[in-house]
């Protein structure tokens, strides 16, 4: 079990901070969630949208990250993120940082979306019903 000292008050109130944003019910909230949830204050917004913390492994943080170059560029940021996340944490929870690539998932295109757009008829929005016709017999000329 790992036993957090807080040197001020403003290290608890990072810490109430982060316990808040996970919105867990319940006493017990594990050292893991405590270092993953700090992630993000740690490194800050545009790191933290390429990256996530997966998972504490005694004291090294598994951080999950897009490709090899923000897994380069983290590793050469390895010190300054270590020193932020003790300066939110407190000294020796999180020790080494581990970056492992794990490629972002694409959401499934939506053919029903697609599809609806597909049908419309461009033909309806020319108001004069001849001019109209006309369009429509040109269209399906050129298209045979």
């Amino acid at each position: 079990m790992c036993v957090l000292e807080w040197a001020n008050p403003t290290d608890m109130e990072r810490a109430s901070k982060l316990i808040r944003r996970l919105g867990m019910a319940g006493d017990a909230i594990s050292a893991e969630e405590v270092a993953c949830a700090a992630w993000p204050e740690a490194v800050g917004k545009k790191i933290a949208t390429h990256t996530r913390a997966a998972r504490l492994v005694r004291s090294r943080l598994v951080v999950e990250v897009e490709d090899h170059i923000w897994q380069r560029q983290l590793f050469a940021l390895t010190p300054f993120v270590l020193h932020n996340l003790e300066k939110n944490l407190g000294p020796g929870l999180v020790n080494d940082l581990e970056f492992r690539i794990v490629p972002r998932r694409r959401e499934p295109q939506r053919a029903g979306q697609a599809i609806p757009a597909l049908m419309a008829d461009e033909a309806e929005n020319i108001s004069d019903p001849v001019l109209r016709s006309i369009y429509r017999a040109s269209r399906k000329k050129a298209l045979a």
